[in-house]
């Protein structure tokens, strides 16, 4: 059985870490900072409304992203799947902000909505497989961001659309930070508590501890703030030894525990490049 460590393909590699999970929390509240995005959440997903709806999306979500990574014969129907969620995802925003008004038109196939939700996940999954699991070489998160192109073909977007670079990625989200269009509405505070404190069977609340402190840790300060959260020097110590413990501590553990079980099981030369966008 191949270990990922190994890997040529950089999405292979990162893809298949369990512990990757730790970032999930931070892409989707950069994501819903974006005010467009929180309302198509907020007005066509039913995750924070439902018992244990975070995790029936998350599970979701998570299954079409290692789909697309690692069963290139299921490409085609999880594409498909994506566009149809797409197709439904439009609507008009409840609340304004300075740099869009209410009133604005939203759709789920706007070629700017999925480059901030790609970008948004493409960094975080870099900002924490660096903190929790282990260095990457300036090539390989450049591989990764370029491989993650081929996701233009499964939504439609222009070739070379989307950052093909690790200094196009951060240009990108700084400049989209500097134009005042991204913005953390009340939408988007009150998406954000299932996500921060989900509903969950009492055998994983200890997890969510543990996410909540990596999401709160890893976010911008900018954005931490917008959505009203708290940072303290007891939590940032706190997140330094939990990350020093999971670098430390992953080598000890089990591959059929580390890695998810497609990853495990995938043929490297078959294993496809590419990122899921849809996390609504």
């Amino acid at each position: 059985m191949p270990d990922p460590r190994t890997s040529e393909l950089p999405v292979w590699k990162i893809h298949a870490e369990r512990a990757l999970l730790l970032g999930w929390g931070r892409a989707l509240l950069l994501q819903l900072a974006h005010p467009k995005v929180a309302a198509g959440v907020a007005q066509h997903s039913r995750f924070y409304r439902q018992r244990y709806g975070g995790l029936r999306r998350l599970r979701s979500t998570l299954g079409a992203m290692l789909a697309l990574s690692y069963a290139p014969e299921q490409v085609p129907a999880v594409a498909r799947r994506i566009n149809r969620i797409h197709d439904r995802v439009n609507g008009r925003l409840a609340e304004g902000t300075a740099h869009i008004p209410a009133g604005s038109a939203y759709s789920a196939h706007d070629p700017e909505l999925l480059r901030w939700v790609h970008a948004t996940l493409i960094d975080s999954f870099l900002v924490t497989y660096e903190r929790f699991i282990g260095p990457l070489t300036a090539e390989e998160q450049d591989r990764y961001c370029a491989d993650s192109r081929a996701m233009e073909q499964v939504v439609g977007l222009p070739p070379g659309f989307l950052p093909g670079s690790v200094a196009e990625l951060r240009a990108y989200i700084d400049g989209m930070f500097a134009s005042g269009e991204i913005a953390v509405t009340g939408t988007a505070r009150m998406l954000a508590r299932p996500i921060l404190w989900p509903d969950a069977p009492l055998v994983l609340r200890p997890f969510g501890a543990v996410t909540r402190l990596a999401t709160l840790g890893l976010l911008p300060p900018d954005i931490r703030v917008g959505y009203g959260l708290r940072w303290t020097s007891g939590q940032a110590y706190l997140l330094d030894a939990l990350a020093w413990l999971v670098r430390h501590g992953l080598p000890l553990v089990p591959g059929p525990l580390r890695y998810w079980r497609i990853a495990r099981r995938a043929d490297p030369e078959a294993a496809q490049p590419l990122l899921i966008l849809e996390s609504s």
